[in-house]
């Protein structure tokens, strides 16, 4: 399994036959022990995050959220989770308050961004909250990214099968965003290859990866 080769979207697994005989679905629920390992990572994970770095982060940034521009300091945002269920996913605010936000993903120099924001942004900062969602159980700390509503109607309109995706938890952090694809999808080829990391995720998912993920993650934070 080469996670270091960034423009293969399918690695092809050797799988045994008695998975061949399950649909994807029944062979992802199947896997009790790794569900269980991974519950009980994320849970200790975002509880150290949580005690030990946002209890004293989250009170920094937000005095400097709120000294710039006018507007609550969390941004709430309805995505969808596991099973194509909607949750509330938390990010620090990084706009200006407007009636866009839902509907209309940021671009690249987009007006609406704060100049805190920019910071938190090109930081991967306004993310922080979503450890919060991780402890709740909304979210798991690696897993495909969670999409607005529209957008997750957009790309399946695009891609076939593309809400195979939602058979995990969505992630903080995923193999697509170590391979490189974050942010706003610029176009079709972006979303097919996001899509294709992820869905190697889901046919592949194991404690292993996603150690190596985190791994990789935690890499580019630091590079």
């Amino acid at each position: 399994m080469d996670l270091n080769v960034k423009y293969i979207p399918y690695v092809i697994r050797k799988v045994p036959v008695q998975e061949q005989k399950l649909p994807l679905r029944n062979l992802i629920d199947s896997k009790k022990t790794y569900f269980f390992c991974k519950r009980a990572f994320d849970v200790l994970a975002s509880s150290f995050v949580i005690l030990f770095l946002l209890s004293w982060v989250l009170p920094v940034l937000a005095l400097l959220i709120v000294m710039e521009s006018k507007g609550p300091v969390f941004f709430r945002q309805t995505r969808t989770g596991r099973g194509g269920k909607l949750f509330s996913c938390l990010k620090l605010r990084t706009m200006i308050v407007n009636d866009q936000a839902d509907l209309l993903p940021a671009s690249k120099n987009d007006a609406r961004i704060t100049r805190v924001g920019k910071f938190l942004r090109n930081a991967n900062l306004d993310e922080l909250p979503q450890f919060f969602n991780v402890l709740a159980g909304s979210m798991s700390i690696v897993g495909p990214r969670p999409h607005m509503i529209v957008d997750c109607n957009k790309f399946s309109a695009v891609v076939p099968r593309y809400k195979l995706r939602n058979l995990m938890k969505p992630g903080i952090t995923g193999l697509a965003q170590v391979k490189g694809f974050h942010g706003p999808a610029t176009d079709t080829g972006n979303i097919f290859l996001r899509y294709g990391w992820d869905a190697f995720y889901v046919r592949n998912a194991g404690f292993l990866l996603d150690i190596r993920i985190i791994r990789q993650t935690v890499g580019l934070l630091f590079a």
